[in-house]
């Protein structure tokens, strides 16, 4: 049986002007992919006008809440004691937003009631990733 943990974070999207836009989202993640993290971001807040998800490794936020970490599309770093920046990249440009840095190590916490850290299934996440690769279009 799968187990997902999600939780709904209220964000904020720091745009070119220095301006600070409030942003939803929810964090997600499941034992069905244990290494991996999802961020999910309803249509309201997408240029194209559907919602968005974001993958990147548990990892990459576990080191981000305590240093720059991350290289390609996802970077994460702490902005002071309270908040926690999430910088995405792609094709279409890049989206800086910042999120209270509890909430997302009490996230990060409920995921290893989940899985913990050094304990996930990496033949199941193999054989998922090897399945995605390889299935017919």
């Amino acid at each position: 049986m799968d187990v997902t943990v999600e939780q709904a974070s209220h964000g904020r999207l720091i745009t070119a002007e220095q301006q600070e836009l409030p942003v939803s989202a929810t964090f997600r993640y499941t034992d069905a992919d244990p290494l991996a993290v999802h961020v999910d971001f309803p249509p309201d807040v997408t240029l194209d006008g559907e919602g968005a998800t974001w993958t990147f490794g548990r990892t990459l936020l576990e080191a981000g809440l305590r240093g720059p970490s991350g290289s390609g599309d996802v970077h994460i770093w702490p902005c002071g004691r309270d908040r926690t920046v999430l910088e995405f990249h792609s094709a279409r440009g890049m989206a800086l937003l910042q999120f209270d840095t509890p909430a997302l190590r009490r996230f990060l916490l409920r995921t290893y009631a989940v899985v913990a850290p050094g304990e996930e299934d990496l033949t199941a996440a193999v054989d998922k990733s090897l399945n995605a690769l390889f299935r017919p279009a």
